[in-house]
């Protein structure tokens, strides 16, 4: 992944690249690797609450875990821009959500996405609830206001919501004008 992303990088200068890793099985080093790559946005998704962590994800994936290893992204490379993402609608509590978007702060990820469970197929959990664009409204509000660069949030928002690249790119951008990202090659 790392040698992939550095590809690219050099492939087309100017190219802004971001990367949608797995948790590596909490293996840091590999979270280096690849945070160190001169890629410009990691993202790894926490997916739903702690609570709802076994149900929802696979055995091996894990919410400490997850919180791990965007923290470790950001250590490693300070100026890397850190992106997650939560699915709603599988029963979990406005509390727990305040609760995963705090600790997601505490670890400094920039960049935060909600969007609707939709069940792909009868074999997958149900959908518990069918959240209002209210209630996504009101997370976007509440996203930004702990702090977070930039919240997508909606019934069709997924992880890569498009949406937001142009304000991310923008971001980083001016970042480079200013000589404030600096990448790391480890």
């Amino acid at each position: 992944m790392r040698e992939l992303k550095e590809n690219e990088k050099n492939a087309a200068r100017g190219l802004l690249v971001e990367a949608l890793t797995p948790d590596f099985r909490g293996d840091l080093t590999l979270v280096s690797l690849v945070a160190t790559s001169g890629l410009d946005v990691y993202a790894h998704n926490i997916e739903t609450v702690e609570r709802l962590q076994r149900r929802v994800r696979d055995r091996r994936a894990g919410y400490q875990q997850s919180l791990d290893v965007l923290e470790h992204a950001k250590i490693t490379t300070p100026d890397l821009v850190t992106k997650t993402s939560i699915m709603l609608g599988f029963g979990e509590t406005d509390d727990e959500i305040y609760a995963t978007l705090k600790a997601l702060r505490e670890v400094d990820v920039d960049v935060v996405t909600f969007g609707q469970y939709l069940q792909p197929s009868k074999g997958h959990l149900k959908v518990t609830e069918f959240v209002t664009p209210e209630r996504f409204d009101e997370w976007k509000v509440r996203g930004e206001e702990m702090g977070f660069k930039y919240v997508a949030s909606g019934p069709l928002v997924r992880s890569s919501y498009k949406a937001g690249e142009f304000f991310l790119e923008n971001m980083i951008r001016k970042k480079r004008e200013k000589g404030e990202v600096v990448v790391e090659k480890g």
